[in-house]
């Protein structure tokens, strides 16, 4: 992706965040220039991936596949100075975009469509060898259990929720003419790069061109403390 791209999708999703009245922590206001300075009592940022967040999963096809993000809070399963035991997350998805399928090996979650369009969230158990299976797929939605048919889209409108539990194969999209959603995602400590299972093995962050500075930092390119 162009960084000029990055920077439209930031300031897309920021305008999106403030529409729906959603405050961010301070950190994601600093600029590139400012997280130069930033010393060590800012690690926890670094070191747990936290803030804003691009991924085309290396598809290079952003508005088709892909979303902008915020990783607002995550503890750090491999690092024991970090004790928290749960994230949270803030997505924004666009018409036309999605998630590709797959599951998490130990991450529970519950994506909460916080705001815009409806969102579809669509569901597989996953067998022993870990393609999908053809069984009903047992749903939780804001207190109610049922059960799917396995590829089944469940419709998510404003303030409703799903947990996705481990194994559990799921992608999403949006209801075409719905427009843009805002998403929440409260789950277990998230970890991107040893436990997403994707069933069609792709990518996780952007390659990026540099055609303009950026607007902000991503979350994989903080520099090091320097005190």
């Amino acid at each position: 992706m162009k960084r000029s791209e990055i920077n439209a999708a930031l300031k897309e999703m920021e305008a999106m965040v403030k529409e729906h009245r959603f405050e961010l922590p301070p950190f994601c206001d600093f600029t590139p220039e400012e997280w130069q300075n930033k010393s060590h009592e800012y690690d926890e940022i670094r070191d747990n991936m936290l803030g804003w967040d691009i991924t085309d999963y290396g598809l290079g096809k952003f508005d088709e596949v892909g979303f902008s993000l915020i990783t607002i809070r995550n503890g750090n399963l491999k690092n024991p100075k970090y004790t928290k035991t749960y994230a949270e997350k803030l997505l924004y998805i666009k018409e036309g975009q999605m998630a590709p399928m797959h599951f998490h090996w130990n991450k529970m979650e519950d994506i909460i469509n916080r705001g815009g369009g409806n969102v579809l969230i669509r569901v597989y158990n996953s067998t022993k060898d870990e393609q999908f299976a053809d069984t009903d797929v047992t749903v939780n939605c804001d207190g109610r259990e049922f059960t799917v048919p396995a590829g089944t889209q469940v419709k998510l409108k404003p303030g409703e929720s799903i947990t996705i539990y481990p194994y559990m194969y799921h992608d999403f999209e949006l209801e075409p003419g719905t427009g843009p959603v805002l998403l929440g995602e409260v789950s277990m400590c998230n970890d991107d790069n040893t436990d997403n299972r994707f069933y069609e093995p792709i990518g996780r962050f952007p390659e990026i061109e540099e055609d303009e500075p950026p607007y902000r930092l991503l979350c994989n390119e903080y520099p090091v403390a320097k005190d």
